[in-house]
């Protein structure tokens, strides 16, 4: 048996052994079935992935940054991921990167042997200005593709902190790192297509990583993003509304707040809630890192 065809993410499932004789509807049936297993599989790596998420907040508030490296689905998901943290909570694109083997083109066509060169993993972390003073995620549904390893190796020669996110016991990549994240959801539907519920599981753990970052960050208050940055007309209606719900003012009123603000979600909230100027608004959202929380029991204690 080789090395490849031992590990649980290649093994056939026999809840799906049968999946080609079956009707349409019991198809689908079976992969919903095994795709409600991955949450539970995420939920038994939470405080692994804390663990990370905490490490990654203190990297970047000391002016570090956050790299996925993968290769296949799971490059796509980091560089998904990376992508979407700009428009969501307004951060620097250098602040959250993406890197996956093969390049761009590979996003849209698979160039899959680009994931056996261990060596090329390191340059091309090495190419996008990597330091010891940045976060480094890895990447594999197997644990052990050379692109991702090779990567994590030359992450850790700098002294930088490393994650990985892997889908098999004991994995090479677990291994490697200083914080593994290992959900195991099993034999996938059809043998080996990681695509499927290890994809999703990774999907599920990037969610957690970037928004738990973010929201320790206080670029969400409540459950609201106060980072958004009105750009264009939903952008525009949603600013208003977080505006409005998070002042506890009019829709109107909130529209006001944001134009004596310079359009700034987080400055308007502040000058509605604790009734005070833009510049003194913005001077207790520097004091406090933006966050709004910390920087209104400040504004009362001035009240007070």
């Amino acid at each position: 048996m080789s090395a490849l065809e031992r590990l649980l993410t290649e093994q056939p499932n026999p809840a799906s052994a049968g999946i080609d004789a079956v009707s349409t509807e019991e198809m689908l049936r079976i992969i919903n079935a095994e795709d409600r297993t991955v949450a539970d599989a995420v939920a038994r790596e939470i405080a692994h992935i804390a663990r990370a998420v905490d490490a990654i907040v203190k990297t970047l508030e000391a002016g570090g940054r956050l790299y996925y490296l993968g290769a296949g689905t799971s490059g796509r998901l980091g560089v998904l991921d990376a992508a979407e943290c700009p428009p969501t909570f307004n951060v620097p694109p250098e602040a959250v990167q993406g890197i996956m083997a093969g390049g761009e083109a590979a996003l849209s066509r698979a160039t899959e042997v680009s994931e056996d060169d261990s060596a090329l993993g390191a340059r091309d972390l090495d190419a996008r200005g990597f330091t010891a003073r940045d976060v480094l995620v890895g990447i594999t549904a197997s644990g052990r593709t050379p692109y991702v390893l090779g990567a994590v190796a030359a992450a850790r020669a700098l002294g930088a902190v490393t994650v990985g996110i892997s889908c098999t016991p004991d994995s090479e990549l677990s291994r490697a790192v200083d914080i593994p994240i290992s959900p195991l959801t099993g034999p996938e539907v059809i043998a080996g297509s990681t695509r499927m519920k290890a994809g999703t599981a990774q999907k599920l753990v990037l969610n957690m990583l970037s928004t738990g970052t973010f929201v320790r960050m206080g670029y969400v208050y409540g459950n609201l993003m106060v980072n958004v940055q009105p750009k264009n007309k939903k952008l525009v209606d949603r600013a208003r509304r977080i505006a409005s719900v998070c002042a506890g003012v009019s829709y109107e009123r909130a529209i006001e707040l944001l134009a004596s603000s310079g359009e700034n979600v987080k400055t308007a909230i502040l000058m509605g809630r604790a009734g005070c100027s833009r510049a003194d608004a913005e001077r207790l959202l520097a004091e406090t890192g933006g966050r709004i929380t910390q920087a209104l029991m400040i504004a009362k204690r001035f009240q007070g």
